[in-house]
């Protein structure tokens, strides 16, 4: 199972960036990895997907805002956050998972405040 650590979370005022990073203790070679956020009183929500394969795939509510890359030399995924606004304010989450076999893993979490 793949350990998972998040970082770069923080308050920032809306229309600000950030970069969040998930940084996995093995390679991610062969894993899908995704962003998830969770908001105070709301459900855990996809953010954005990367493949083994490279492809990449965003919740209606971040496209064209948030970018979503993989480093395999640094066994890392990040997450570029442009824009930022108020409703992306939550708890994000790193998950990795692999098929046959299947495993899936998660990190701690990072917080991300936007407020003025």
């Amino acid at each position: 199972q793949v350990q998972l650590v998040e970082s770069g979370g923080g308050l920032v005022q809306p229309g600000e960036s950030l970069r969040l990073s998930c940084a996995a203790s093995g390679s991610i070679f062969n894993l899908n990895v995704a962003w998830y956020r969770q908001a105070p009183g709301k459900q855990r929500e996809l953010v954005a997907v990367i493949t083994s394969g490279g492809s990449t795939n965003y919740a209606d509510s971040v496209k064209g805002r948030f970018t979503i890359s993989r480093d395999s030399a640094k066994n890392t995924v990040y997450l570029q956050m442009n824009s930022l606004k108020p409703e992306d304010t939550a708890v994000y989450y790193c998950n990795a998972r692999q098929l046959l076999p299947y495993e899936t893993s998660w990190g701690q979490g990072t917080r991300v405040t936007v407020s003025s």
